[in-house]
């Protein structure tokens, strides 16, 4: 059977347009687009054709998209990309998403002040990825795949974890949908676990990951700069991490205890789960503006972990880029 061909201006189940490409991965693209009966845009991520053309890749390729679709439809958290639709068969395969207007989480720093984000900018984004990683865990599944390309950050703030492309699903013990070799994630945010080929990973391998986020959004720099990906696996399992102070970051005692907890290297020795972070970090959020205040809008509590925090707040917002954004 021939194997769906994918290219600008098509249109896909009689619906979804593909206009342009906003991201390439090992397993396919991701379109902007637009659905052509709502009105309105949408991210569409396609399985690559040249993958699906390999015999021996064809079923696996499949299997996993279908996994990935329906885990993704089970998400239902402002902080996580909504999907709207799929469709997984011979000729077509998609996964019809959100499109989040915003920029990514590296195009924020990047944007930053010396390339460093405020502790209360930084703690807001980490706070909202606790938030979504506590349904996602909730739910079963682990994304495996955090790193700046995948945080969107809205113009209003709000942050976005995107492409659970790479999720696991904890209950799913077929070792036939791990690709042999596939080296998931980024080697800059993935946890020792992962990169050690151990027993499959639980939602404290995403927490380590948030671990190295917030320490690239206050320093600059994820916690380990190897000169290649070998040094940098290596560090990840042997080397402690560096303290805030040892790269010049003044930040109160208690975000450095928790940033070194995240960063354990084995994964008993870290927080429970994602809402024990947020809770852990709610005394850092930025302070509600005192026009917020006047409207009614209570200040963060740390007892109700899943409400969305403060959005990051910062000196100047890099330009606006359509998303999401493939590996």
């Amino acid at each position: 059977m021939s194997v769906e061909q994918f290219a600008a201006g098509k249109i896909l189940r009689n619906r979804y347009r593909l206009d342009r490409i906003l991201g390439r991965g090992a397993m396919g693209h991701v379109w902007q687009g637009a659905d052509v009966y709502l009105e309105r845009p949408v991210a569409v991520k396609t399985v690559a054709a040249d993958l699906l053309a390999l015999p021996d890749w064809r079923h696996t390729a499949l299997a996993r998209f279908e996994r990935e679709a329906k885990a993704a439809a089970r998400l239902d958290h402002a902080n996580i990309t909504t999907v709207y639709d799929a469709a997984v068969t011979e000729d077509v395969c998609c996964l019809v998403m959100q499109l989040v207007d915003g920029t990514t989480l590296d195009n924020v720093i990047d944007g930053a002040d010396d390339g460093r984000l405020s502790v209360p900018a930084a703690v807001s984004v980490a706070a909202q990825l606790c938030s979504g990683l506590s349904a996602a865990h909730g739910a079963g599944l682990v994304h495996r795949d955090l790193k700046p390309q995948n945080v969107m950050v809205r113009t209003s703030g709000l942050v976005k974890i995107l492409d659970f492309g790479l999720v696991k699903v904890l209950a799913d013990a077929d070792p036939r949908l791990t690709m042999t070799g596939e080296m998931l994630g980024n080697v800059s945010y993935a946890p020792p676990e992962l990169l050690a080929g151990e027993a499959p990973s639980d939602g404290r391998s995403d927490l380590y990951a948030v671990g190295c986020l917030l320490h690239h959004m206050l320093t600059g720099h994820p916690p380990f700069l190897g000169r290649g990906p070998a040094e940098l696996v290596t560090q990840h399992l042997t080397a402690s991490p560096p303290r805030l102070a040892d790269r010049g970051v003044d930040a109160p005692a208690g975000l450095q205890d928790l940033l070194h907890s995240l960063l354990a290297k084995r994964p008993e020795d870290r927080p429970t789960d994602a809402a024990m972070v947020y809770a852990a970090l709610a005394p850092h959020l930025p302070v509600a503006e005192p026009t917020l205040a006047l409207r009614g809008v209570p200040p963060e509590d740390p007892r109700r972990p899943f409400l969305v925090p403060q959005g990051p707040i910062m000196s100047r917002r890099p330009k606006p880029t359509a998303g999401p954004v493939m590996p």
